[in-house]
């Protein structure tokens, strides 16, 4: 078998899930003013990544051609 196999026989399923459970018992549905600011938050945030992209597209592709 190689290093890297995933071993069943070593996880304890049912504690595992168990945990998982406990966990989402202790989540909220968040509110509807919660949810827009999370949506607005990472609408810029997707904006600015691609705004960065862009900039660095134009640094690396059009600027060597005016030197």
């Amino acid at each position: 078998m190689a290093e890297g196999t995933f071993n069943l026989s070593n996880i304890n399923v049912s504690k595992t899930l168990k945990s998982y459970l406990r966990i989402l018992k202790l989540t909220k549905k968040p509110s509807r003013q919660e949810f827009l600011m999370i949506a607005k938050v990472a609408g810029v945030g997707i904006i600015l990544i691609g705004f960065v992209g862009f900039i660095i597209y134009v640094l690396l592709t059009e600027v060597p051609k005016w030197m």
